[in-house]
């Protein structure tokens, strides 16, 4: 007859034997769950109900543990258990029977056997709500080395009736330093139509966080939120680019894009309405140098941390100053799980070339999942010029006229650890001489301008005259900066 035990489960590194946080499931075949001690059976998944420590995923509720953890456990009955620790780590999956009396179960878990792949650094570029401590637990736990955790301001509808003004982690905030091992808390910004952005690497908050809301005037500008964070050695991320809810296609955060105010662009794994690469294409086909980074936007515990992540090279990026660094010179990867990695003539991780007499260019890549990659591709100036089913691919190709190149690759199908998006890798182009300007994409994007220009002039809502100049003039360097020679 079966009986419930309170059983040990024990998971080590298998290169160190010590024990290793990791994401676990143990459920009956019915599909029933078993959480450890401390976790729910059940958990809210909306945005900011008590996110951390636990996520759901493809339909099923898992818990974060920090290496061991006590879990009550029926004996002589079929259970599966799953346990994960990110891309870079082989999962654990297999069906158990404890036997009579059995209190213990023990697993190592380790990386992958190609060691060369260990060497990336993994980086979430942005998640809400979550306590700093929760978001270190999973970031061990989703081997990421780096978690970037933003306060956002957040409406909070209390029972006595009253919608609070709330700003979660605020008082948490660290900039350059830790909050604790692993997170750096910093600030989310937004506008509801001009855009969003992540301020990384502040020495301080900038304030304010939002402007254009329902009780504010529009007399501010991401501009102004640009400038300070880079006078304090900022990042500047430009978040929820060309979501059909931004209110405007790319708002003023495509005019700061051109002018050179943002620093890189961000996909995460919230699902879209419309395909984020055509629009970063665009941007780039136009000669807008803008670096690609990954985040999660975890915001509910239905996103799993590292769901979209940053890698980055390890040679380079040792510390978190080192990363903002690394993304500012545009040796990066966002991916919801693959590994990719790049070289220019055999030089690794070349961000730009200059080529003569019209020389080819020798672009190579490599690429390394855990799950199934149906395409793997390299681009040029937003068309792909070399396919392949392998894990490498090389091309020797020509930009007479100068431009970009990059790497991906991609399925339909989506990862069992991060199920948001489909499965994915895209590394930041690599700029072959001068930065060629598209006559179609500067059009399409002097179009969008003046799409800003008439929602400053008719909706804006200004108190203050020389704010609304100030945007305006944005609008107009935008324009002269597309139409300077490249």
């Amino acid at each position: 007859m079966s009986q419930t035990l309170n059983v040990h489960v024990r998971v080590n590194d298998a290169d160190t034997g010590r024990p290793s946080a990791v994401r676990i499931r143990i459920a009956g075949l019915d599909g029933r769950y078993y959480p450890p001690l401390g976790h729910a059976v059940d958990f809210p998944v909306g945005r900011n109900e008590d996110v951390g420590g636990h996520v759901y995923v493809n339909g099923q509720h898992q818990a974060y543990i920090d290496g061991s953890c006590e879990i009550p456990l029926p004996t002589g009955v079929p259970l599966e258990l799953e346990i994960s620790k990110g891309p870079s780590y082989t999962p654990i999956r297999e069906t158990v029977t404890l036997g009579a009396g059995q209190l213990t179960l023990r697993y190592p878990i380790g990386k992958r056997t190609d060691t060369t792949w260990n060497h990336m650094v993994a980086v979430d570029s942005r998640c809400h709500f979550l306590l700093p401590d929760a978001a270190k637990r999973e970031a061990e736990a989703e081997g990421l080395d780096f978690v970037n955790l933003l306060a956002t301001v957040q409406d909070y509808p209390s029972v006595d009736g009253h919608m609070y003004r709330t700003t979660p982690n605020l008082l948490a905030f660290s900039g350059q330093a830790p909050s604790v091992e692993r997170v750096y808390v910093n600030t989310f910004h937004e506008h509801p139509a001009l855009g969003k952005l992540a301020l990384l690497n502040c020495h301080r908050p900038i304030f304010p966080l939002t402007f254009g809301h329902m009780d504010e005037t529009d007399d501010w500008s991401l501009a102004d939120w640009c400038d300070q964070c880079h006078r304090k050695k900022g990042l500047v991320v430009w978040c929820d680019a060309y979501r059909q809810e931004a209110g405007l296609p790319g708002g003023e955060a495509l005019i700061d894009a051109i002018l050179g105010k943002i620093d890189a662009i961000e996909i995460d794994a919230h699902a879209r309405a419309t395909s984020f690469l055509p629009q970063w294409y665009r941007l780039l086909n136009a000669g807008i140098r803008l670096p690609v980074v990954g985040g999660s936007g975890k915001d509910s515990n239905r996103i799993a941390l590292g769901g979209v992540r940053t890698l980055t090279p390890t040679g380079e990026t040792r510390t978190y100053s080192e990363w903002i660094e690394t993304v500012h010179a545009g040796r990066t990867i966002a991916s919801n799980g693959p590994l990719l990695r790049w070289a220019i003539d055999g030089q690794p991780f070349r961000t730009s070339v200059a080529t003569t007499n019209d020389d080819p260019v020798r672009f190579s890549a490599e690429m390394a999942s855990n799950e199934p990659i149906e395409r793997f591709e390299i681009i040029a100036n937003g068309l792909v010029i070399a396919s392949s089913t392998s894990e490498r691919i090389e091309v020797e190709h020509r930009l007479p006229e100068g431009g970009w190149l990059a790497a991906r690759c991609w399925s339909t199908a989506k990862s069992r650890l991060y199920p948001h998006v489909p499965i994915f890798a895209h590394t930041s182009p690599i700029w072959v001489n001068a930065a060629r300007r598209s006559p179609s994409a500067v059009n399409s994007l002097l179009r969008e301008i003046e799409g800003v220009r008439q929602w400053i002039e008719t909706t804006g809502r200004f108190a203050i005259a020389k704010r609304k100049e100030h945007l305006l003039s944005l609008c107009d360097g935008a324009e002269r900066k597309l139409s300077e020679p490249s």
